[in-house]
């Protein structure tokens, strides 16, 4: 029987950045399926690269894979960030003072390892019924595998555990997560002429500075449950211009916002575009175009849960919320209760630091064996 440590070194050393197919670890999580006797069935599709990308659902023996109706399910997406070149260990996993290092070690093949390492230690009739494994593609690059897999109709869970690195802590509730590129216009120029021109940079200037006044208004909505308490704006990247002698004809930025559970992800654009409205009163030439690249609510899971309540005992840890984005938003448009839970910090994922703690490996494995073999009502 292959142990937790076993799995996921053997998990880190198979590259699946998302610009890769993730076939060799969803390959790998089937070998192991098949072996503890679960059937598995595979969802693939096609990425806007044309690169092959495959969802996988799996049931315990006895279980229907195709019926979408589950009572519980366990989600994780297989895919990693890309890692640096100068990341010599990136896929060569070590163990040091009692955490395992490398690309995906908490987010969130560590996870799937815990997962693997569950099923393979639970005799096969003694699964829970309603149960399933879901795992994903192209998490980190907007839960692309998981959209494809809600719109196939084919999982319709109850209740679902997301795997991402928190400590253990079961997390009721996140941020959800939404992105827009901002295009402003102007008119090109001389810059030794100035007036024959508009520049598109002093007028996104203008755009930026009003929708820095409106971000400040969301510390106003304060949910206590949340740090910071509030949906935040942020401007990662701005390019304009064409040279430092032409009066620029175009700039163009990203917004990044984070709802919270109950704020309207659409509020920034609708904010946006009545900003923009004044400005075009002081400047009837204004003009620009806003792209939603991605929109995703918050979401959040009552605090009496069953599942929550069962995981909170199950870990002798407190339900906490995340900052960072997750599937959960979009699981929580069909399911009934979403947590999200795993080995390891976030904090040092998506970096040369990313490790994991085997304690927690070890601990999460006996967590998701218990949630698997008895039902959530009785617990």
């Amino acid at each position: 029987m292959t142990t937790v440590v076993e799995h996921l070194s053997n998990l880190i050393r198979i590259p699946s950045p998302s610009s890769l197919s993730n076939r060799s670890i969803i390959d790998y999580a089937v070998e192991a399926l098949h072996q503890a006797q679960w059937t598995t069935r595979r969802l693939a599709y096609r990425d806007a690269a044309g690169i092959e990308k495959i969802n996988l659902l799996a049931a315990p023996l006895g279980q229907n894979v195709d019926d979408p109706v589950a009572e519980l399910a366990f989600m994780c997406h297989t895919d990693t960030v890309p890692y640096a070149a100068d990341w010599s260990e990136a896929i060569e996993p070590f163990v040091a003072d009692g955490l395992l290092h490398g690309c995906g070690a908490c987010d969130v093949k560590g996870f799937l390892a815990c997962l693997l390492t569950a099923i393979e230690e639970i005799e096969s009739l003694t699964f829970r019924d309603g149960l399933r494994l879901i795992l994903t593609a192209d998490e980190e690059i907007g839960c692309i595998g998981a959209k494809h897999l809600l719109a196939s109709g084919h999982i319709k869970p109850k209740r679902v555990v997301i795997g991402e690195p928190t400590s253990l802590h079961p997390a009721r509730a996140g941020k959800g997560y939404c992105l827009a590129e901002v295009t402003v216009y102007g008119h090109e120029a001389h810059s030794a002429h100035p007036q024959q021109g508009s520049s598109a940079i002093y007028r996104a200037a203008r755009l930026i500075t009003a929708i820095e006044e409106f971000g400040l208004r969301f510390a106003k909505k304060q949910n206590d449950f949340f740090n910071p308490g509030y949906t935040t704006l942020n401007i990662g990247t701005i390019q304009g211009g064409t040279a430092k002698n032409i009066v620029a004809g175009r700039c163009s930025f990203q917004l990044e916002w984070r709802p919270i559970p109950g704020e309207a992800p659409d509020a920034v654009p609708d904010a946006v575009a009545e900003i923009a409205a004044e400005l075009r009163d002081a400047d009837p030439d204004f003009r620009y175009e806003l792209k939603v690249v991605r929109q995703q609510a918050g979401f959040e899971t009552d605090a009496g849960s069953e599942l929550l309540r069962s995981m909170e005992a199950m870990t002798a840890r407190s339900a906490i919320s995340i900052p960072f984005g997750s599937e959960a938003p979009l699981l929580a448009t069909v399911a009934q209760e979403v947590i999200v839970f795993g080995p390891g910090d976030m904090r040092t994922a998506h970096s040369s630091r990313e490790c994991v703690p085997l304690s927690e490996l070890n601990e999460a494995v006996l967590c998701l064996k218990s949630l698997m073999t008895v039902a959530v009502t009785r617990l």
